[in-house]
Formats: structure tokens, sequence, C-alpha cells
């Protein structure tokens, strides 16, 4: 999984003054946890554009003016209720032989036959919460609809884990065409042998699909 670097400053002060001192001055307070003890910093506003404002889901590398580095992922974020300006952060420590828990969004890849063929296609799960160690997340899971006809669905079985365990139960449905009122009742076109043939070929044309 992809890794954003966070700049940031140890916080000596932590009370409501200090914290609003440092939000005037276009920083953002935050607290990594999971370590031995609580460690409380501060960054730049604009450095959590690529990690907040985004679909894709990244790992954070927390680097601090001491040169300390910590592997983290985020796992709160607060917001201002009126300008929508980040206020608060908390990250959680991750180690390379422990195992996390993570939300990981679905690529779905292919065309569905069941679409082109008046089908509705639905995407239920955008994102599947995994465990596993955190050099075996991807950065996404890879679901291909190439094959999904009416009524077919992908589950979460049918998915790669990566080496990674689903936290989802095996029925859970990925992806699915669904029947829409515009769709082809005979997905493959097939006509039936008797439209071939004169008097009863007209009849049969005329006459609705089987179901």
């Amino acid at each position: 999984m992809k890794s954003i670097t966070i700049k940031g400053s140890k916080r000596e002060s932590v009370g409501k003054v200090a914290t609003k001192a440092l939000r005037n001055a276009g920083k953002v307070p935050c607290v990594l946890y999971g370590g031995e003890q609580a460690l409380h910093f501060s960054a730049n506003e604009l450095a959590f554009k690529k990690l907040v404002y985004t679909s894709n889901v990244y790992t954070a590398t927390i680097e601090l003016e001491s040169g300390e580095k910590f592997s983290a992922i985020l796992q709160a974020i607060q917001f201002h209720p009126v300008t929508d300006k980040i206020i608060h952060v908390d990250f959680f420590q991750i180690f390379s032989d422990k195992e996390v828990t993570m939300s990981i969004p679905v690529n779905l890849i292919g065309n569905a036959p069941g679409v082109l063929n008046g089908g509705s296609l639905r995407f239920p799960k955008r994102k599947l919460r995994v465990r596993g160690l955190p050099d075996n997340l991807p950065d996404f899971f890879n679901a291909d609809i190439s094959e999904l006809k009416i009524g077919s669905k992908i589950f979460v079985t049918d998915l790669d884990s990566n080496n990674c365990t689903f936290l989802h139960p095996d029925n859970t449905v990925v992806a699915q065409v669904r029947m829409s009122r515009n769709a082809s009742e005979d997905e493959e076109g097939e006509e039936g042998e008797e439209g071939e043939e004169g008097t009863e070929g007209e009849n049969a044309e005329a006459a609705p699909a089987a179901e």
C-alpha cells in the first residue's frame, strides 16, 4: 500500500489555548496512538490534502522535526461544523509484524454483458473491511464484472484476498446486475427454431418470449 508523508512537530502543550493558537497558524493538532504512549504533534493543514480528500486509502509516514518516523493509519478526523476545515486528526501506529484493520476500496474492471442487455449494475460494497499485515494490504481489490449477466452476482469470496482476511460474511454481495424494465429477456439473442418457417414463424415472433 502506498504511503503519504506527514511532516510535523511535537506539541509541548496540549491545552485549549495552545490548540487554538495552532489552528490560527494553519496547523492541525494530532495524536498518534498505538505505541508505548500517545504522541501529540501538529502538522500543516495542507499536508492532509492527499490523505483525506481522496477515495483512495493510504498509510501515513509521520516524520517529526527530531528525525523520528512512525508508520500509521488514519483513525479519526474532525472537521469544523461550519467551515469544514480539519480541526483534529487521530492516527494509529502500525508495525510490520502486527495485523491491522482497514477499509480497502473495490475497483470494477470490464464491462458486464447484463448491462449491455439493459440490466442495472449495482455496486453495494465500494469498500471492504479487511484485517492483515500492513505489507499485505493492497491499494484496492479488483472485481471483474465481464462475466456478469442479468441476475449474476460477485461475492466477497470471489475476490483475491491478497493474504488478508475479509471481515464480511461469505454471502456479502460486492456487485450484481439486476433486471430492469429495459432489460432484454433473452440475453444471448437466441431465436426459437419456429421463427424460420412460414406462418408458424410469424406467430412465434408476435408471441411474448417465455420467462
